[in-house]
């Protein structure tokens, strides 16, 4: 029998080597278009990066060794160019002798995929590379060295591009990363992902969401890269990673049927053609929960398709591929991110019906040291509790719980499955309780209901006045920072405090990462409230996943400290969680001298920006924050900077304006305001009265009965924004003509588009109640969305703002 392999590295190397421990006697010939067969493709950005050091250790096998151990005939720098598979021929081009055929009994492909590079203009300049192979890596590595401590660019925030961007800081680099999604990794929630961004920020590395390279344009040795809102930014070097395209034409100008992205297999790996196999990046298989097919593109599937594709070449269709969940690892600076399965978003947009937990918890006994947080959080199905997905991220352990959670994916577990999982318990290792045994405790007590939820965006989005936010959290957490309209009553309060909880409104309650919150909610379901829900992931991840920038604890804003002293004080605040190392900083701080220094080593990531906002409130100075292992040192001076004033509340950003006037000019002005704080991610109110309310009168009203006042006044006043005029200049309507016009040409939105546009960004349009029942103005005459209110209505909003505008 003979074996034809195209294709090298994961899934041809691996098939090859498993075929020859199958059958001794068989014929093996493995086609390679490279020089390498079989090499560490995960570890190429640690080689450009320094981490690895010998270039030799990123071969697996050296084909000449793989040739001779397992006797099989290696042919690198041969390129298959077709197939013919009634006469079962593949035409080879030999890179030096020209071009060839080669019978087969069994053909195995396994052709791999090939980097995106989009038709950019300017996108073949030099110093603009990818990464997907060893010759890639020989470049980069070659310009790096010729160009120490430059500036990059790397296009694409997946696996490969922030492992990059680690090992290009590391190297002295300047690293910027320009993402077009809302977020880096896109196999994780946005939540999650927030994390991340954060990490890459405390390491320097700017980040540029939400944007794409448009062109590239080389200027003498620099390469400038123009992004879709205008923005350039000026690189040395530009790495490519947006993604990869799996290298179907082989197969397709073969006949073999192909699906969506990838090539078509069965069960056993086989193609359209029962001669032909195929594995790998180029295959298209079905997930196991969605059914649907999937292109995976990953080392571990691969080997496993191999495999699987191998014994069934030699023995017969005998062995079964169970499909992969794409569970997958990255290493980023300090953190480990950790998923498998699907995510709240994917789950989202194939419409399936999903709740989901996030948790933290320590990585090991908290006692023990070296104890870093875990944060898991899992998607499931909210009545059978089938677990859909999982996302692990932190400093330490990520990797091992990952593992588990993907079992119990991929064999269509349940969260009863989870919380009946046995994990091994040593101080060093882990804690009784398991951070991924929490997470099946928090998600089960989701599914039987007796901790309901509220979700970060669900309360983002949540109008304020609807709902009582309750903090549990101590007072020293909630004067660090607090959710928007939230009051503080901690846990250990509550029970004597409970008179103060209105029971006519929803109550959400929070606390760092959820147990609190958990335990505010019982006692208050114990006490008669009925709906009471409980924030998951707590106000760690409310802050991370609600943050708008990204940037390091510096000491810009502070003063200029005073020499350090001859002795410091080292406080070791590690394996707690907030609040503990605030407490502990406090406890110190009052013990020393004026002036003294202390250095305080946490593993809580937050820490470094809970101590510079401590230190704002508390008069004392922030000297500096660093990072190493996932270990924060935070260096703080007793003394130095008189303390902010003290907030009743959580500090507010809102926006209100009133609209007194009807004037075109003043109405634009208004609007353009509005749009710009709502931009912001502040809350934005407009109460509208007296004149005002024309501003929002609807263009075709519907027949109103009304009384004379109410008609007289309906006869005297604009009947909509189209008949507004400016204040000056308006000549009988012929200056507000003109100046809509002049709008138009320059491209400037109009009134009503603006007023569109604030809507659509969530401005509350509030009309005044009295000034309507004078003038007889039904809520029937105004636009869509606007609520009806009085002067409490706007009262109550201006006491929530910082800034309140009379137009």
């Amino acid at each position: 029998m003979k074996y034809v392999i195209i294709g090298g590295v994961a899934g041809g190397a691996t098939a090859a080597a498993r075929l020859r421990r199958q059958d001794e006697n068989c014929d093996i010939v493995l086609i390679e278009k490279g020089k390498h067969i079989s090499y560490a493709n995960c570890g190429l950005p640690y080689y450009i990066g320094g981490v690895i050091t010998d270039r030799d250790r990123l071969f697996v096998q050296k084909p000449e060794a793989f040739s001779r151990r397992f006797r099989i005939d290696v042919r690198t720098e041969n390129e298959a160019m077709s197939i013919n598979t009634e006469a079962k021929v593949v035409i080879i081009k030999d890179k030096e002798h020209g071009t060839y055929s080669e019978s087969y009994d069994k053909l195995l492909l396994a052709p791999g995929s090939s980097p995106v590079r989009p038709p950019l203009p300017g996108i073949d300049s030099e110093g603009i590379f990818t990464l997907r192979n060893v010759a890639d890596t020989d470049r980069i590595k070659d310009f790096i060295d010729n160009h120490p401590k430059g500036r990059a660019i790397i296009v694409g925030g997946g696996f490969i591009g922030l492992e990059m961007a680690e090992n290009l800081v590391h190297a002295g680099w300047s690293v910027s990363v320009v993402e077009m999604g809302e977020q880096v990794l896109a196999p994780i929630d946005y939540s999650m992902a927030s994390f991340v961004h954060q990490e890459l920020a405390d390491h320097g590395v700017r980040l540029h969401l939400g944007k794409a390279v448009q062109s590239f344009e080389k200027i003498g040795e620099a390469i400038n890269a123009m992004l879709s809102d205008g923005q350039r930014l000026t690189a040395d070097m530009v790495l490519l990673s947006i993604g990869v395209r799996p290298n179907t034409q082989l197969a397709k100008d073969a006949g073999l049927s192909l699906g969506k992205r990838g090539i078509s297999v069965n069960k056993y790996m086989q193609t359209s053609d029962a001669d032909i196999y195929a594995v790998g990046d180029a295959v298209e298989y079905a997930h196991p929960i969605t059914g649907e097919p999937w292109l995976n593109l990953l080392a571990g599937p691969a080997n496993r398709q191999a495999r699987v594709a191998a014994d069934n070449l030699v023995k017969g269709n005998v062995e079964t591929y169970e499909g992969s969940v794409g569970t997958a690892v990255a290493k980023v600076f300090s953190l480990t991110v950790a998923s498998t399965g699907l995510p709240a978003k994917q789950l989202k947009q194939r419409g399936i019906a999903y709740a989901s937990s996030t948790t933290t918890s320590a990585s090991h006994a908290s006692y023990y040291p070296g104890s870093f947080p875990l944060t898991t959080k899992l998607t499931f199905d909210p009545k059978t509790g089938q677990l859909y997905g999982a996302q692990c991220i932190g400093h330490d352990g990520a990797d091992k719980r990952i593992d588990q959670l993907a079992l119990i994916v991929k064999r269509k577990g349940t969260i009863a499955d989870l919380i009946a999982l046995e994990q091994a318990y040593a101080p060093p290792f882990s804690s009784a309780k398991d951070p991924i045994a929490i997470a099946g405790y928090v998600a089960g007590n989701i599914i039987n209901g007796s901790m309901p939820v509220i979700y970060w965006r669900e309360l983002r989005d949540t109008d304020r006045k609807t709902i009582t936010i309750i903090d549990t959290r101590t007072k020293e957490e909630y004067a660090l920072d607090a959710i928007d309209g939230a009051i503080n009553i901690p846990l250990d309060d509550l029970r004597e405090r409970i008179e103060e909880i209105p029971h006519d409104k929803p109550i959400v309650l929070y606390c760092a990462v959820g147990l609190r919150g958990y335990l505010a909610q019982r006692i208050l379901l114990g006490h008669g409230f009925t709906d009471v829900r409980n924030l998951s992931g707590g106000y760690k991840l409310y802050a991370s996943a609600t943050r708008t920038s990204w940037s390091t604890s510096t000491t810009e804003d502070q003063p200029k400290a005073k020499a350090a002293p001859a002795t410091m004080l080292r406080l070791d605040a590690c394996g707690l969680s907030c609040p503990g190392p605030i407490i502990k900083l406090k406890e110190t701080i009052d013990s020393m001298a004026e002036g003294s220094q202390v250095e305080v080593t946490a593993t809580d990531p937050g820490f470094p920006r809970d101590a510079k906002a401590w230190c704002k409130s508390t008069g004392n100075s922030f000297i500096s924050a660093s990072e190493e292992g996932g270990l924060h040192k935070v260096v703080i001076s007793k003394g130095g900077t008189p303390p902010a004033p003290p907030q009743a509340t959580a500090p507010q950003r809102n926006k209100t304006l009133i609209m007194f006037s009807d004037d075109l000019d003043r109405a634009i002005a208004t609007f353009v305001l509005a749009n710009g704080a709502a931009a912001t991610g502040t809350k934005v109110s407009i109460f509208f009265t007296f004149w005002g309310l024309n501003v929002i009168k609807k263009e075709h009203k519907p027949r109103l009965k009304k009384d004379f006042f109410g008609k007289m006044f309906s006869w005297m006043l604009p009947s909509s924004s189209r008949k507004l005029h400016l204040s000056r200049m308006s000549f009988f309507g012929l200056g507000d003509r003109l100046i809509r016009h002049i709008m138009r040409r320059k491209n400037i939105e109009q009134l009503e588009d603006l007023r569109r546009a604030a809507q659509k960004a969530g401005v509350e349009f509030i009309a005044c109640q009295m000034t309507m029942d004078m003038m007889g103005i039904a809520k029937e005459e105004l636009i869509d969305g606007v609520t009806v209110g009085g002067v409490a209505t706007y009262m109550q909003r201006a006491e929530q703002a910082n800034v309140n505008l009379f137009i």
